[in-house]
């Protein structure tokens, strides 16, 4: 390997924000499994506790309680070392998309975004993070909440001097792909809400192969049970009766943006240091 691509040989410091429980288990737990596994320190922040969910506890304190709880069950099976709850409101989602007109008073999407990145910038400070992953500008499929967390985590990246941001997100052409593959077993299953979701190729700059920890990646999606059955069925709960062969081909990968690299960047590693243009 290039010494401009050299992976750093001394421990760091990753911390992981997402907006729910169970987000984490969907777009970053293979990464987050890896980099543990590799002897680095791992800290899963959520800005709420996805109290609006689906799910077939009736939405409330008592959800967001036991999806906490999955939360840290989540956690363990990844290899964190500390989770941090902001504790704001879970926005939720409108019927047809977009935020909720009955959100409550302390949703996240209506919070001081310069208070809320301060917060979560003391965390980065406090943790002396190297690396602090997000998602996208559109929040992936476009949830309230997610559109947030790109806002206050970019700020609070700034706030704290953390060096790498990186937007965690799905590259849109094998997403589709896969998702047409499981729709032969899972008729149900809708590809249209994907396919102007998440990022185009041309702008992912890390392809991380996270199939040898497939293993934790799946204890992470089933920690969150809440989220894998009631309601109709669940996106959560079909990936989970993917057989794991093929689990690990279509989950084997995760994606991430890097603002600022040169056009048509290709990095394996969230520590991988780019080539000089």
């Amino acid at each position: 390997m290039p010494a401009s691509t050299r992976r750093p040989s001394t421990a760091r410091t990753a911390v992981f924000f997402h907006a729910h429980p169970d987000d984490e288990a969907l777009l970053t737990a293979g990464t987050m499994a890896m980099l543990a596994a590799e002897g680095h320190r791992v800290v899963l922040v959520v800005a709420t506790s996805g109290e609006r969910g689906q799910a077939d506890i009736a939405p409330g304190e008592a959800l967001g309680e036991t999806r906490i709880a999955e939360l840290y069950k989540s956690a363990a099976a990844l290899g964190c070392a500390r989770v941090v709850n902001l504790g704001y409101g879970d926005s939720g989602l409108a019927p047809g998309g977009g935020v909720a007109e009955d959100r409550p008073a302390d949703a996240f999407i209506d919070a001081d975004g310069e208070e809320a990145a301060r917060r979560l910038a003391a965390i980065l400070t406090e943790e002396g993070a190297d690396l602090l992953t997000i998602y996208d500008p559109a929040g992936g499929y476009g949830h309230p909440d997610h559109v947030q967390v790109n806002r206050v985590g970019g700020r609070a990246a700034q706030l704290a001097g953390t060096p790498i941001v990186l937007e965690a997100t799905v590259n849109r052409d094998p997403l589709l792909r896969g998702l047409r593959l499981v729709r032969r077993f899972y008729p149900q299953l809708d590809v249209r809400a994907f396919e102007r979701a998440y990022s185009p190729a041309e702008e992912i700059t890390h392809r991380v192969n996270v199939r040898r920890f497939a293993r934790q990646k799946r204890a992470s999606m089933a920690a969150h049970a809440t989220q894998a059955t009631g309601a109709d069925t669940r996106t959560l709960g079909v990936m989970l009766k993917i057989p794991q062969p093929l689990y690990r081909l279509v989950f084997g990968t995760e994606w991430y943006v890097q603002r600022g690299l040169p056009s048509g960047t290709r990095l394996r590693h969230p520590f991988e240091v780019p080539p000089k243009a």
